[in-house]
């Protein structure tokens, strides 16, 4: 078969694959009963029962080991734990896509049955399963680099509006509002966290924990320890805030002591050949010419 048949079978088989399973994950008993409570009001409704997961949530879990599942856990709670991406919607999406790997190689041996197709049927199936894992961990590594670029500046603006008269919470409210990246976010839910009850360290705790900055756990420590024994905040936020001055500087210093090494392959490989080409070449046809002449 040709490129263009398969290419019109993926674009057939992709779009049922995608609709057969949001049918089959969609919780349909649940969205009745949270239109129910909508409706009449959980007082009027006397509770709710507890729903049936879907019939692919089920299988999936069965088939998805519990170490895997909370390491799986841990990464979206380093991403930020997407809207689009729940965990439950995760670990339902990893089968599917398996199954559809599969099913292309399947497709593909049947077309032209060689032992090289099995391999690479092998290689979709695998890969399809582990691409969301990727995805979510590359998505955690981008998160947490912008959080360690952007804790120096938000310690900063905490230490101006603690010394202006504010306190450690009113401070950490002020920076959370003027901020619009993933750090801002964090210190919301901290303070989320605190309003509704939870205790102050399990919430700094917490915040450190969906945080993997050592700059962060090395704050939240810091701040632990001076609520604990009594310490003015605003020494510890001026020590945090120099400190993390220093390590940024010198986390440029490192990158920028690291860039001649990353430029050397690019530069031998790329560069330098076709330097050579431009600088030799017409000398190179010369003596060819010669030679050729004589």
């Amino acid at each position: 078969m040709t490129p263009i048949a398969w290419l019109i079978i993926a674009v057939i088989i992709l779009p049922l694959g995608y609709f057969a399973w949001s049918l089959a994950t969609i919780d349909r008993k649940g969205i009745v009963a949270i239109q129910t409570n909508l409706g009449s009001g959980f007082a009027q409704n006397g509770g709710t029962s507890i729903q049936r997961p879907p019939l692919m949530l089920g299988i999936a879990r069965k088939l998805t080991p519990g170490s895997y599942e909370a390491k799986l856990d841990q990464w979206l709670a380093l991403a930020g734990r997407p809207r689009s991406m729940p965990l439950t919607k995760l670990i339902a999406l990893k089968p599917v896509l398996a199954l559809a790997g599969a099913i292309i190689g399947l497709l593909l041996f049947l077309g032209n049955p060689i032992p090289t197709l099995v391999g690479l049927g092998l290689f979709l199936t695998i890969f399809l399963y582990f691409l969301p894992d990727l995805l979510i961990y590359n998505t955690g590594i981008k998160r947490q680099e912008a959080i360690k670029l952007e804790f120096p500046n938000t310690l900063d603006q905490m230490l101006i509006s603690v010394e202006a008269g504010l306190g450690f919470e009113a401070a950490m409210e002020r920076a959370s509002m003027q901020g619009a990246g993933p750090l801002a976010h964090e210190l919301m839910r901290t303070l989320q966290d605190i309003q509704v009850g939870r205790p102050r360290r399990e919430a700094y705790e917490a915040l450190s924990e969906r945080c993997s900055v050592p700059d962060i756990r090395s704050f939240v420590l810091a701040v632990i320890q001076a609520d604990k024994y009594g310490i003015g905040i605003a020494s510890v936020l001026r020590a945090q805030a120099k400190q993390a001055r220093v390590k940024r500087r010198q986390n440029a210093e490192e990158k920028a002591m690291k860039l001649p090494v990353k430029v050397l392959f690019p530069l031998l490989f790329c560069i330098f050949p076709v330097l050579f080409i431009v600088l030799l070449g017409p000398a190179a046809i010369k003596i060819v010419q010669a030679f050729s002449g004589v």
